[in-house]
């Protein structure tokens, strides 16, 4: 039997957790403060980020790395992309030789701009071919209830991206996969600051014209520079791409909706992070995006606005305006 560790415990990394412990895999469950996983393996279930999901006896959580990375088949990481880094420093001394990595954080790291891939094989350059993606469209809470799930998993080698995609199905968890590393991890990461418009869409109260006409616009922005920076165009009519985009900016249980729903209620970004416990990554994948849109050469009128919403204070509705008024353009100019 295969045994795998879980590398942060929030709300994600739980409900994986407990998708491949329920498997009848023993897994081990990584909390980076002693407290808190004393707690959980105490009461035997996350009431901080998955209350009512109790553990199977295979799953067990602790505070020590080496217990967490030691003799694992595979490692799921997910913790918050702006820690990836730090993190895979404190596992790196304890990752087997034949170990999978996959990444399950969507996001880009402020100031490298790189993929979480791409900073695992920096961590770890001796295990680049078992270096994996996770993606699609996977609320965690719906996971956690076995409600049906498609998602995809990537890798370069064809090998890897089956062993990850066979340990981690199941009846309610369908996996697909592909090669396209590039693209299910730009389009996770970008589809984040889409659904943070999307919700200010929701709380200026625009309607679901304006909130379709977004979503369209901001799958055709993800595409272009997700091809520019060398995806395939398909990925982004995928799971990772139009299915992770139509969740997020729909569910009232996307954080990243939720928080672009207070913005345009007249909240304040500041206020808005201080009330939760929880990181919401779109916020630094606009500042990471913009950067890469310089790289590449690409327009991303919808991210500008965000930003200067999120970070100059400017009025959500003052965005919308600028961006209906912008010179016609082709609807599939810079895709085609």
């Amino acid at each position: 039997m295969a045994a795998i560790g879980v590398i942060g415990s929030g709300a994600w990394g739980t409900t994986l957790a407990r998708l491949v412990a329920n498997k009848g895999i023993a897994t081990t469950l990584w909390e980076h403060q002693p407290q808190r996983a004393t707690e959980m393996q105490r009461q035997r279930e996350n009431t901080l980020f998955l209350p009512s999901f109790p553990f199977p006896d295979t799953l067990q959580v602790t505070a020590d790395i080496r217990q967490a990375v030691q003799q694992k088949d595979m490692l799921l990481l997910v913790t918050p992309s702006q820690r990836m880094r730090e993190n895979l420093r404190l596992v790196a001394p304890y990752v087997e030789r034949d170990c999978l990595l996959v990444s399950a954080s969507k996001g880009i790291e402020v100031g490298s701009l790189k993929r979480m891939t791409e900073i695992i094989a920096e961590a770890l350059p001796q295990a680049q071919r078992l270096i994996g993606a996770l993606s699609g469209p996977s609320i965690s809470r719906e996971v956690a209830q076995e409600k049906p799930t498609a998602v995809v998993v990537a890798a370069q080698d064809k090998e890897v991206v089956i062993r990850i995609r066979d340990l981690l199905s199941t009846a309610h968890f369908r996996v697909y996969s592909t090669s396209d590393v590039t693209g299910i991890e730009l389009a996770g990461a970008l589809k984040n600051i889409i659904a943070i418009g999307a919700g200010i869409n929701d709380g200026i109260g625009y309607g679901e014209n304006a909130k379709a006409a977004f979503i369209t616009r901001g799958l055709a922005e993800i595409s272009r520079l997700g091809i520019a920076a060398g995806a395939h165009p398909l990925t982004f009519a995928g799971l990772a791409g139009i299915g992770d985009l139509i969740t997020t900016c729909a569910s009232p249980l996307s954080r990243n909706q939720q928080l672009g729903r207070r913005l345009g209620s007249g909240e304040k970004l500041e206020d808005i992070l201080k009330s939760v416990h929880t990181v919401v990554e779109g916020v630094t994948t606009t500042q990471a995006a913009l950067q890469l849109a310089v790289r590449y050469d690409v327009e991303m009128p919808i991210t500008e606005q965000l930003s200067l919403v999120l970070f100059e204070g400017l009025d959500p509705r003052q965005a919308v305006a600028e961006l209906m008024m912008r010179d016609p353009k082709g609807e599939l100019e810079g895709i085609e």
